[in-house]
């Protein structure tokens, strides 16, 4: 938390880039998804030089050359989402809990990428959010979602992986991108200032052809063997 204060008071003087997100987000017919990224990247690159916040990526070759597909990683803390845009070259979007998206920063943030607010115990908003994320990833974007559905100070545990998660991805036929988050929660949740690194392992990317045929919870559970066995061979090595 004490990171989080410092982030804010030494990003002061640039004030401005909240309004100018909201701005562009705003404008979205004259600021394209690439040129958003670039800019969304930035101030993600003034918070890690403020917080003295490295994040290592691993896999990016792993990742589909083209077309749309479901980014599944685990999940740390606030700092998750934005350790493996920094890490993604091509844009890259999010799903996020509605009740926590509308602050300040956040909000301008979420519109700036074009994110998906996910309004919880709303079946019928969820089901909508289900058909754009298919309907998106089809014409090729890519979103992040979080299976475990949040973060409860597990650190480098892995919880359990909601199946709902999954159906966007089959209904849409997109490949599935695992990714192992490690020591994410480290830069929000611990309270010093000292350098913190962490680490983004995208996995081999999962096709429609591999998982066709399983229901969601054999999906979820496959993918969160990978990450989890990812995690202990670098956490554990033999």
């Amino acid at each position: 938390m004490i990171r989080f204060v410092k982030v804010i008071v030494w990003n002061l003087p640039r004030i401005y880039m909240i309004p100018r997100m909201a701005y562009m987000a705003k404008h979205a017919n004259r600021y394209g998804e690439e040129e958003c990224y670039d800019y969304a990247q930035l101030a993600i690159r003034r918070m890690m030089r403020a917080g003295h916040i490295t994040t290592k990526k691993y896999g990016t070759e792993n990742l589909p050359a083209e077309g749309g597909y479901i980014i599944c990683p685990n999940h740390q803390g606030k700092y998750d989402a934005l350790g493996i845009m920094i890490s993604h070259a091509k844009p890259c979007s999010v799903v996020i809990d509605d009740a926590k998206s509308h602050g300040i920063l956040v909000k301008q943030f979420i519109d700036l990428v074009h994110g998906k607010r996910l309004v919880k115990n709303d079946v019928k908003q969820s089901v909508r959010i289900i058909k754009e994320l298919a309907e998106e990833t089809k014409k090729g974007r890519k979103f992040i979602i979080f299976p475990e559905g949040g973060y409860f100070h597990n650190h480098n545990t892995v919880g359990e992986f909601k199946p709902g998660c999954f159906k966007s991805a089959m209904k849409a036929r997109v490949p599935i991108v695992p990714v192992a988050l490690i020591d994410s929660y480290k830069v929000f949740e611990e309270w010093t200032l000292r350098k913190v690194e962490t680490q983004v392992h995208f996995l081999q990317a999962i096709s429609y052809d591999e998982y066709r045929g399983m229901n969601t919870v054999e999906i979820a559970e496959m993918v969160k063997n990978r990450i989890v066995n990812r995690i202990t061979e670098v956490l554990n090595p033999a």
